[in-house]
């Protein structure tokens, strides 16, 4: 029965480089989910941004407060914070965690998510190192 139960970590393993930047945010915020390493929201965000225990700021494109990215944007500039901007709101808080699904796993609700800060990226991936490579050559 052990080589039944070692048969379900393979996949879990599976560290294929990400097509682009955005699918490999979307495997970085996931791992940083299941490590408990994300700050989500204006509050959290701008708390982990201000105590510099960021490593990584994830804001949207489509966030209805211009005060707000000003803010998110200046305290990212302040502290050397590497900063990325996804497109819309509904998806960053689908790949943070914020919908709400149906047994058969299909989505019933949708909460948008217009600020997330990555405190810890969990364990080390190839999506991990492509987003560190992409701010090393910016």
């Amino acid at each position: 029965m052990s080589d039944t139960e070692e048969v379900p970590e393979v996949p879990q393993g599976e560290d294929d480089t990400p097509q682009d930047l955005m699918s490999a945010l979307k495997d970085v915020l996931k791992r940083a989910r299941a490590h408990d390493g994300l700050a989500i929201g204006l509050h959290e965000a701008t708390k982990a941004l201000d105590k510099r225990a960021a490593h990584l700021c994830v804001l949207a494109e489509d966030c209805t407060e211009a005060a707000y990215t000003r803010l998110v944007e200046a305290l990212c500039s302040e502290h050397g914070i590497d900063l990325i901007k996804v497109p819309e709101r509904l998806r960053l808080g689908e790949w943070v965690g914020l919908g709400s699904y149906d047994a058969d796993g299909n989505v019933k609700k949708m909460v948008g998510c217009s600020c997330a800060v990555v405190k810890d990226y969990g364990e080390k991936s190839k999506a991990l190192d492509m987003i560190l490579e992409h701010f090393k050559k910016n």
